[in-house]
């Protein structure tokens, strides 16, 4: 009897699901671990940030503190946001095929809102990219999570596209899970990016 014949008689996995959710899944770990990269990109640039604050006599140096409306509306709006992302996160681990088709859509609508206001968003910081230090950090800042956002955007326009027109595998369930979970992320990181953009400049 050879090694191959006996591991195929030790094991028997035909039982084991083919769709798992949480920390059960391969998926599940390869997201914090690509939130861990992301999130050190942040800390890095916010850092920088307040590096050039404390050698600079004025801040924002040339420059206007950022208008709140526009990043704040944003932020009200990134955490409604919040609600169609669980659901959908919700209702795919339990496998439900149409509310996860309708949270899919809602959250695909509100993705589309994002890239208007963060249009506005950046003709509200007040500076130019290469005015100067402030403008360069600033615009670094808000362009990676720009990034972020398009990126599940993007993906949760797929997954919505393929909800809708079939066949599904069931793995496409926990594709929707971690999707809501990364945008979770999105969410969180946005706050301190928040307070630092539009409250960092007006701290004395």
């Amino acid at each position: 009897m050879n090694g191959l014949q006996q591991v195929g008689t030790a094991l028997d996995v035909r039982g084991l699901p083919g769709v798992v959710f949480g920390h059960r899944s391969l998926m599940w770990w390869g997201n914090p671990a690509m939130m861990t990269i992301e999130a050190t990109a942040f800390a890095l640039t916010a850092m920088a940030y307040f590096y050039l604050r404390s050698h600079a006599q004025n801040w924002p140096m040339t420059a206007l503190p950022p208008d709140l409306l526009w990043g704040t509306l944003n932020t009200a709006v990134m955490l409604v946001s919040f609600i169609p992302a669980h659901l959908a996160k919700k209702e795919a681990q339990q496998r439900r095929l149409r509310p996860v088709r309708l949270w899919l859509v809602v959250s695909v609508l509100f993705g589309a809102v994002f890239p208007g206001l963060r249009a506005m968003e950046f003709a509200a910081l007040n500076v130019r990219w290469d005015s100067n230090a402030y403008g360069s950090v600033v615009w670094l800042l808000l362009g990676l999570h720009t990034a972020h956002i398009l990126t599940d955007w993007i993906d949760t326009l797929v997954l919505t596209v393929l909800f809708h027109t079939g066949p599904l595998d069931g793995k496409r369930f926990t594709d929707v899970s971690e999707n809501s979970f990364y945008w979770y992320y999105v969410v969180l990181t946005w706050l301190p990016i928040y307070l630092i953009l539009y409250w960092g400049a007006r701290a004395v």
